[in-house]
């Protein structure tokens, strides 16, 4: 989980939209979490991915597999046990994952901003 967690924080550093962890454990047998978020344009998109792959990079981590990227509609980064969705809105509007989804439980996270402020 904290994998999971350290992406969302990654991806709201960098303005993403509505970032949801979904626990995918007792749902999908394929990996443990899911991280889906937005951004408005296709040059915010690769910033959230780029600021997720860096984040994890720091912890030893690479994604086994990137979908999408030349396109930045939807990106997808695979961790195996952790899997990144970072779409366009408008995509993430059509797709509707979450609802696809939505028995998997959502984990609550803290966004770093919001750790920084509380310690101020």
């Amino acid at each position: 989980m904290k994998m999971a967690v350290a992406a969302a924080q990654a991806a709201s550093s960098k303005k993403a939209r509505d970032v949801l962890v979904l626990d995918m454990r007792e749902v999908f047998l394929l990996t443990d979490f899911f991280v889906i978020c937005s951004g408005n344009t296709d040059r915010q998109v690769a910033s959230i991915q780029e600021a997720v792959e860096e984040r994890l990079a720091a912890e030893g981590r690479k994604p086994v597999r990137r979908e999408g990227v030349q396109y930045r509609r939807w990106v997808l980064l695979d961790y195996l046990d952790i899997v990144v969705h970072i779409f366009r809105q408008e995509e993430r509007d059509y797709y509707e994952i979450e609802r696809l989804w939505k028995d998997a439980p959502l984990v609550e996270w803290e966004d770093d901003a919001d750790q920084a402020a509380s310690r101020a």
